[in-house]
């Protein structure tokens, strides 16, 4: 079952998961040692993120390192660009509002 690369970032411990092997592949028990849940959880959200496609496991001897596959993450940023160029806009106009109610209410010497 292939899933949704937002389903995989909608949880805080695959989040956490994917900030400990951006930089550095981690083998399996490595990951699991930075949480406090079971490993077979852990091993759960290694399984949807393999899914969605976020991390590669590789075999090296009897260690499977999880590596990172973060060009899946582009589709978020690019659906969190639209979004963002809307609300610099809102905030642009508030400022402009903000200033101009400012300068109406000078006191008159």
């Amino acid at each position: 079952m292939r899933r949704d690369v937002f389903q995989a970032i909608a949880d805080p411990t695959r989040r956490d998961i994917i900030n400990l092997i951006a930089f550095k592949p981690m083998n399996l028990n490595a990951i699991a040692d930075n949480f406090d849940v079971s490993r077979p959880a852990i091993s759960q959200h290694i399984k949807i993120l393999t899914e969605c496609g976020l991390i590669a496991i590789k075999k090296q001897g009897r260690e499977r390192y999880c590596e990172p596959r973060l060009k899946q993450l582009n589709e978020v940023a690019q659906w969190v660009e639209r979004y963002r160029k809307v609300w610099e806009e809102k905030f642009d106009a508030l400022d402009t509002l903000l200033e101009e109610l400012k300068n109406n209410d000078k006191p008159l010497k």
